[in-house]
């Protein structure tokens, strides 16, 4: 009959390691938010408001475990935009009128909108399951469902 005790002991000794990683991680996380949250101008408390003459649209991804690795740009025709990665958003200022944004991965996703000068437009990047790397999405959304996530989203460099 196996002992049970060195299983036991092994799992010891890589879970004690592991939630005091978590701990600090979690605790680096509270008392790093409020800094990034209050170094963003006004508007929103992170978006400022459109210009009087152009759109803006602020492109999101939530913070999330699935395919924290993979990233993926936003583009307008070959124009890249910005890059959409795990927990990040970033915000492009456009000329009113007709846009078509498209991402890339395993598949090609558009997202055709109409921008009014003023306004300010909010789309949700995700990315979804695929057989290699995973499908990008993005969605039209609103500023609550940003505003409930913009704890845990940084300011894409």
């Amino acid at each position: 009959m196996r002992s049970m005790m060195p299983r036991s002991i092994l799992c010891a000794v890589l879970l004690v390691p592991a939630f005091a990683m978590a701990q600090d991680t979690e605790t680096a996380a509270a008392t790093s938010a409020p800094a990034a949250v209050e170094a963003v101008s006004p508007g929103n408390g992170l978006i400022s408001a459109a210009p009087a003459d152009k759109g803006q649209i602020v492109f999101f991804r939530e913070s999330k475990m699935m395919g924290a690795a993979i990233g993926f740009k936003v583009r307008e025709g070959e124009t890249e935009l910005g890059k959409l990665r795990n927990g990040k958003y970033f915000v492009v200022a456009v000329e009113p009128g007709t846009h078509e944004y498209a991402v890339q991965g395993e598949t090609k996703d558009l997202l055709t909108m109409e921008i009014e000068p003023g306004e300010t437009y909010y789309v949700k990047g995700s990315l979804g399951m695929g057989l290699v790397a995973g499908r990008p999405n993005l969605a039209p959304s609103d500023e609550a469902t940003f505003m409930g996530m913009s704890k845990k989203l940084k300011l894409a460099k």
